[in-house]
């Protein structure tokens, strides 16, 4: 289900709606890496509290803590409301991150691609010259071994009766 604009402002604090604010999808992009690190840190801390507090409600209503407040917690919706909020900021700012690095790697894969073009192009020879000749003599395929066939020394009649040997005590080992 869909959290309203309307949940989000009762549940977090002025702070922590500005950080909700700047992990809009245009917000982001207009970031730079600097300030998405830094929001992502901000924002990471603020879910990590959220997170720690959520779980410390959860075992005061459930009686494994004593309560830590002036009045036992009787529910942690808002906590809960809290942390789904953050780690969905969480989220989209991590994407933000990862598309930014992709695009960077791509950037970077190109201008090597370019640069290895432009080597290759310079190490031509000029028009008219006659490339280095190959040396002549026989290939050098890979061979494998050749099959050494080995005699099978036990004669048809005995790997019959083995055989049927070996099914019988299986068989026997079976009924067991």
């Amino acid at each position: 289900m869909a959290i309203t604009t309307k949940q989000e402002l009762r549940a977090l604090s002025a702070d922590e709606r500005e950080l909700i604010d700047m992990s809009g999808a245009r917000v982001v992009k207009a970031l730079t890496d600097a300030q998405l690190s830094s929001l992502v840190k901000r924002t990471r801390t603020r879910r990590d509290r959220a997170r720690t507090l959520a779980e410390r409600q959860r075992r005061e209503m459930r009686g494994k803590s004593r309560a830590r407040g002036a009045t036992p917690v009787k529910a942690d919706d808002g906590s809960q409301l809290k942390l789904a909020i953050l780690t969905a900021a969480l989220a989209r700012l991590d994407a933000e991150t990862t598309r930014r690095g992709q695009v960077k790697a791509k950037a970077a894969l190109v201008a090597s691609a370019k640069k290895a073009l432009s080597l290759k192009q310079k190490a031509k020879p000029a028009k008219g010259a006659k490339a280095p000749a190959k040396p002549r003599g026989p290939a050098k395929a890979v061979r494998g071994k050749t099959r050494v066939a080995v005699k099978n020394h036990v004669p048809g009649s005995v790997r019959g009766s083995v055989r049927s040997q070996g099914a019988k005590a299986q068989a026997k080992r079976d009924s067991r």
